[in-house]
């Protein structure tokens, strides 16, 4: 039986470089992911989405990357890497 894959979701903003190295990273290493670009929501749909971050990070700095029940937030390869079970 193979192992499920976790799931990853990426709050960044489409701006942000760390975020924007976030996603080259994953897309390097062809990790499926969903990511919302927080900057370039409607004022309704990003009050909604902020509120979900500030669940797993407080303080609500972008980038914050869910990997399964791992939150990592900002731009840290190491730990993005173990999370992903590389």
């Amino acid at each position: 039986m193979a192992s499920q894959k976790p799931n990853v979701k990426l709050y960044s903003l489409s701006t942000c470089a760390h975020c924007n190295r976030v996603k080259k990273f994953l897309n390097d290493n062809k990790v499926d992911f969903e990511y919302q670009d927080i900057d370039l929501l409607a004022a309704e749909e990003k009050d909604r989405i902020l509120s979900d971050i500030r669940r797993f990070n407080p303080l609500c700095t972008l980038p914050t990357l869910l990997i399964g029940d791992v939150v990592i937030i900002g731009f840290e390869e190491a730990q993005t890497r173990q999370a992903l079970g590389m």
